[in-house]
């Protein structure tokens, strides 16, 4: 006769020997059957100690892994010693994987404090800039070291990163550049229309695009497009374990994979921001001639009038730093990745928020101190 449902499936069974608590397992485990639960055969009493038994269990799959976790965070939580030594030894790793996983994958801690959140936050972002401000330093006196002919830099390397944050860029630069006049200059018209004043709208394209736009813009596209490039690829090479490599031959990373990466986009942000803004340029003069009847040459004109050298030198100023910050920002987030696909990908997307944020307060200060000196 064929064995009884209840003779094959999975089973647990208690017996007490004194203080301690016997848990005998059998039949077969599969998760597509009913399993005996670890709250249910424990019951509601304390021994002083507990053992697992699995002689009786003739099939299992991760439904009896589960079961065992349960009883062991059971035991851990009453502080009852549990001898789990008959187990066989491929049925203790997937117990340890299992309880590592549940630890990654839990649930994160709610019942601190809000004070006790704020001084966390509050620490991350301490340490966040410390290490900011460590990266720069290094960078630095690996520049003076460059500068002074102490430390070689591979030049092909510098060059070829040029092609790729320069060149390579025009296309999309050129496309949003170009857009951005195109809005301005629609929207300064709503305005100047009122006044009788189209014409001005020359003076609002030259001036914004100059001294804001062109490098902004420039900056922010550079910044989705090197910076989480950069990222990407110091990160993959962290994961690969070539940065360690580097280290251990007493080269280091900074010099070898920064200092190319941030002196090509430094380089090419003041050409991409100037390309910027004769397109933006460019942009509002189609819309000033097809909408509001303006020659090209009175629109290039009366923007003479108004656009001068330093608003020219205001621009390259800032392109210079926010090529600098969209470089350091992608190889600093690059280096701090974790050595996963996971992680490159976190490292390339916080290069990107990181790149936008400090442009953005780069801005305002440049806009501070050039009202202060008069620019």
């Amino acid at each position: 006769m064929p064995a009884s449902p209840e003779q094959t499936g999975a089973r647990a069974s208690t017996r007490a020997e004194g203080d301690l608590l016997v848990v005998s397992l059998g039949g077969a485990w599969s998760l597509e059957g009913r399993t005996p639960r670890w709250d249910s055969v424990a019951g509601c009493g304390r021994p002083k100690a507990v053992r697992l038994e699995t002689d009786g269990v003739t099939q299992w799959d991760t439904s009896l892994v589960v079961f065992l976790g349960e009883a062991l965070r059971w035991c851990s939580s009453l502080g009852v010693p549990c001898d789990a030594t008959a187990l066989p030894p491929k049925m203790h790793a997937l117990s340890a994987q299992f309880e590592a996983a549940m630890q990654t994958c839990g649930h994160e801690d709610h019942s601190r404090s809000f004070v006790v959140e704020v001084g966390l936050a509050t620490r991350s972002v301490m340490d966040n800039v410390r290490d900011l401000l460590n990266f720069v330093g290094e960078f630095w006196i690996d520049m003076i070291r460059v500068v002074r002919g102490r430390a070689g830099l591979r030049w092909n390397d510098c060059l070829n990163e040029m092609q790729r944050c320069g060149a390579m860029a025009l296309p999309i630069v050129s496309l949003i550049s170009f857009l951005v006049g195109v809005t301005l200059a629609y929207s300064g018209a709503i305005v100047l229309k009122r006044f009788g004043g189209e014409i001005w709208v020359a003076d609002l394209i030259g001036v914004a695009m100059t001294r804001e736009m062109g490098a902004l813009m420039a900056a922010i596209t550079l910044s989705g497009r090197t910076g989480a490039a950069f990222a990407a690829e110091i990160g993959t090479m962290k994961a690969n374990e070539e940065i360690d490599a580097l280290s251990t031959l007493g080269i280091s990373p900074i010099r070898f994979l920064v200092l190319p990466r941030v002196l090509a986009l430094g380089l090419m942000m003041p050409l991409l921001a100037m390309y910027a803004n004769c397109l933006g340029v460019l942009g509002g003069m189609a819309v000033s001639y097809a909408t509001l009847d303006i020659p090209p040459t009175a629109y290039w004109v009366e923007m003479l009038t108004i656009v001068d050298t330093q608003d020219f030198l205001v621009g390259v100023i800032k392109s210079i730093a926010f090529g600098l910050i969209v470089g350091l920002s992608g190889c600093l987030r690059g280096l701090q990745a974790e050595r996963n696909a996971s992680g490159v990908g976190k490292a390339a997307t916080s290069a990107v928020v990181t790149a936008i944020l400090l442009i953005i307060v780069a801005d305002a200060v440049f806009a501070v101190l050039f009202h202060a000196i008069g620019l």
